[in-house]
């Protein structure tokens, strides 16, 4: 009735169809999804506070930083670069904002926006959870951060294995710096 070659290119079409709409619901399911990572930041300490010698004004802090970056990590998630910046206003810019540290995450291991990478324990794997100390230094020129309120900002972008990069932010406000050098 039907040879043998028609027999096999009937069933490969249908395999190939089968394959690409399985493809098609994977990459449906990556768009589907919506990341809700969680962030706080303490400052524990202000370490210094001080006018340079160039006039410029630098501070030093000691941050609890604790994220939950689990939801960013899909079957699509190649890499997540994370950085936290201190963002403010001054009369001159609406924004200025200050990189304090960055890293990377993969797979396995968690990125720390403290300037740390770090090594998960197969039990903490899957939790997601960063919780670290750090100290960060924020350089301004001029001598105009004294008193100025200050955003911590948690950003980050995703680095998928197939499509766009996408990027996000958390914002945490109320923090102030000392009126006066220490």
């Amino acid at each position: 009735m039907h040879s043998f070659g028609y027999r096999a290119n009937a069933l490969l079409t249908f395999a190939v169809t089968i394959l690409a709409l399985m493809c098609a619901m994977a990459s449906l399911s990556d768009n589907l999804n919506s990341p809700s990572p969680t962030s706080q930041v303490q400052v524990l300490n202000i370490n210094w506070f001080q006018k340079k010698l160039d006039g410029d004004d630098e501070v030093s802090m000691t941050l609890n930083v604790s994220a939950n970056l689990e939801s960013l990590f899909t079957w699509n998630t190649k890499q997540v670069f994370v950085f936290l910046a201190a963002e403010y206003e001054t009369p001159k810019n609406s924004l200025n904002q200050r990189k304090l540290s960055n890293d990377q995450a993969n797979d396995h291991k968690l990125g720390c926006p403290c300037g740390m990478v770090l090594y998960l324990p197969k039990s903490m794997q899957n939790s997601g959870s960063i919780p670290q100390t750090s100290t960060a230094s924020l350089i301004k020129q001029g001598s105009n951060l004294r008193g100025r309120e200050f955003n911590l900002t948690l950003h980050w972008h995703v680095m998928p294995k197939t499509g766009k990069m996408f990027a996000d932010k958390i914002v945490m406000s109320g923090y102030r710096l000392p009126e006066a050098y220490r």
